[in-house]
């Protein structure tokens, strides 16, 4: 099908970067979220990331403005999804949010709208079976931060159609961006190994294996893993990993149980470079 429009709902870390990736891409993008502080915030990140890559030499300054002359902000979620080609659900990880958006988008977005949720882990074919059409609705995983990472995965969930998936290959390609495809399962494929890499890390930390910054380290020059674990789940933060750690615990077993330190880090309030303390300091 051919994608004119594709609206983003929800403007956080992840939000922000996929309307700013939509945008680069040429698509009229339309930016939801329920909080206008939210929104001025990540019209600010977009507009940038968009100056910071003409400072570079890698956009053209007439590039950039054409980026952002196509990128709208909303707090009326009617009006985001009204005519909507593709519709990208980037809500924190809470299937009770995501199911709201999904109500949102039965009653405001075209029937014929391809659904593509950003969840890391949650069930896609749930969300799926609360609309009309579940056919119409795929996984489309980001990485952050959205305008360096190269990667999404494509899920298909249960009753994910060809077209579907298609629309949502083709989305992703215009976007610069490369694509697997996983079958629905807990985790996929990176958030099921990272979560397992990031618990066990924090095991070690716990028994004193080693400093944080020496596993991080370790990692990164004898593995070539370009972010120790520790940075890495102070970037996505601390509780989306110990939720993730928690689904996937539920859904597969002891092995993903929570490291207790990690929970107790969470308890603590440290939950990583949003809130300026996670492991590290910032």
């Amino acid at each position: 099908m051919s994608v004119r429009i594709v609206t983003v709902l929800g403007a956080g870390t992840m939000g922000h970067g996929i309307a700013h990736a939509s945008a680069v891409a040429g698509y009229e993008t339309r930016l939801f979220d329920v909080s206008d502080v939210q929104l001025e915030k990540a019209w600010s990140q977009i507009a940038g990331i968009l100056n910071k890559a003409v400072e570079l030499g890698k956009s053209a300054a007439a590039d950039a403005d054409a980026a952002l002359r196509l990128l709208q902000i909303s707090s009326d979620v009617a009006r985001a999804l009204d005519g909507a080609d593709v519709v990208i659900e980037a809500a924190p990880e809470r299937i009770d949010l995501k199911l709201h958006l999904f109500e949102d988008i039965e009653r405001h977005a075209p029937a014929s709208a391809i659904v593509a949720t950003n969840t890391s882990a949650l069930s896609i074919t749930e969300m799926a079976g609360s609309l009309a059409n579940p056919g119409r609705v795929a996984g489309m995983h980001f990485f952050n931060p959205v305008h360096k990472m190269k990667l999404i995965e494509i899920v298909r969930a249960l009753e994910s159609s060809a077209e579907t998936l298609e629309t949502i290959e083709t989305v992703a390609r215009q976007m610069g961006k490369e694509t697997v495809l996983v079958r629905e399962s807990p985790g996929f494929i990176t958030t099921r190994v990272n979560a397992s890499i990031g618990n066990e890390a924090f095991y070690m930390l716990m028994e004193g294996v080693a400093s944080a910054r020496d596993i991080d380290k370790a990692l990164k020059l004898g593995l070539n893993h370009p972010m120790g674990p520790f940075e890495l789940v102070d970037l996505v933060g601390l509780d989306t990993r110990l939720s993730i750690l928690e689904y996937l615990h539920r859904s597969m077993g002891e092995k993903y149980r929570p490291c207790p330190l990690l929970v107790q880090y969470v308890k603590a309030g440290r939950l990583g470079r949003k809130v300026g303390r996670g492991v590290y300091d910032y």
